[in-house]
């Protein structure tokens, strides 16, 4: 539209409008319109190249910020794909799932037990030996000379109010690690197997009652101080590292399974590692044996509790260990089995 056919459209309106006052309205709206779009389609033909070179460079900003997104998705690793968001999502909040299950196949990874990793150690590796593993014929029959019986049992002493500086109900977790001035009396269970002293009338109570109802109990880990702890924890860390993990997966599926050191039950001498002549593995399999059964439902009598129950790994951070069995007194132990709680729960209802 130029300047002269503009000019002569917009006179020829006004002429209209001016002869007919019916027309006058409509006649002044398309005038205005007409002068607008003019203007508009003026100011553009003058700013053509302006215009062109902006949308341009708006276009090039556009695709280049598209292709940095792309590539920042592929290429950072803490980017999570929204697949691996779903698969989270969907995980209950009680379960605790295992480091490289997302990057290696699972039944590729070897699950190491304890067991595995002290094999082979020298006393000068660890402080109290290397001979872990004593069946029940051994133990009883070292402590012949010990009449064991009711009245024997420290558990019988236990006052019905408890008391968390009572030193059955000390706990020891992640959160809450072994005190720097915490003394342990030592007691020989058999050979070189120790743990704390006053517990060991109860222990060997409960191997005897357990072979006289046809179950034959192994002690294979009692006490271990922390330089026995950390070999465990580091050689169990270098295992799974041989498997293809990193240094951070290794040490989260670990800690999983083996308290840091320092965080130990073992180390206080009130923690044992329970298996059987028949099933000499530490993996939840033991628990469905009739050994696994029969502490499960027997243990509190003498003083202990399943430690590491099914269900409860949100809150002791530890797989379930049918195996490893926490001494507190037979009636702190009665309440937390009858009640199916953990000593974490017993310990925050006081």
């Amino acid at each position: 539209m130029n300047q002269h056919f503009k000019d002569k459209l917009v006179h020829s309106l006004l002429k209209a409008g001016k002869k007919n006052k019916n027309f006058k309205i409509p006649v002044f709206i398309c005038v205005a319109f007409i002068i607008g779009i003019y203007r508009i389609a003026s100011t553009i033909y003058g700013n053509s190249k302006k215009i062109l070179l902006t949308s341009c460079l708006i276009l090039f900003f556009t695709i280049s910020s598209s292709f940095a997104s792309i590539n920042f998705v592929t290429t950072n690793p803490t980017v999570i794909p929204e697949e691996e968001i779903v698969k989270a999502d969907a995980v209950s909040d009680n379960s605790v799932v295992s480091v490289s299950e997302a990057d290696a196949d699972p039944e590729q990874i070897h699950i190491i037990d304890d067991l595995e990793v002290i094999d082979g150690y020298e006393d000068t590796d660890i402080s109290n030996g290397n001979t872990d593993y004593y069946t029940v014929d051994e133990i009883l029959g070292s402590n012949q000379s010990q009449e064991i019986s009711e009245q024997d049992l420290v558990t019988q002493d236990q006052k019905e109010v408890f008391d968390k500086e009572d030193w059955r109900l000390v706990l020891i977790n992640k959160q809450h690690p072994v005190p720097d001035n915490y003394e342990v009396t030592l007691g020989t269970i058999t050979g070189n197997m120790k743990c704390d002293a006053r517990i060991i009338k109860d222990v060997l109570h409960m191997l005897q009652d357990a072979r006289e109802d046809g179950v034959n109990l192994v002690i294979c880990s009692p006490y271990r101080d922390y330089q026995r702890q950390s070999v465990l924890f580091e050689r169990k860390i270098n295992a799974y590292m041989r498997q293809g993990m990193s240094y951070l997966e290794a040490y989260k599926i670990t800690s999983q399974a083996v308290t840091v050191p320092g965080a130990s039950e073992h180390q206080i001498g009130l923690a044992l590692d329970i298996i059987c002549d028949s099933y000499s593995l530490l993996d939840e399999g033991f628990g469905e044996t009739d050994a696994g059964k029969w502490l499960a439902e027997n243990c509190c009598e003498y003083g202990f509790i399943l430690r590491y129950p099914k269900g409860k790994e949100y809150i002791t951070s530890i797989e379930y260990e049918p195996w490893h069995f926490r001494y507190v007194g037979q009636e702190a132990a009665t309440i937390i089995t009858d009640q199916k709680i953990t000593l974490e729960e017993f310990i925050e209802n006081l």
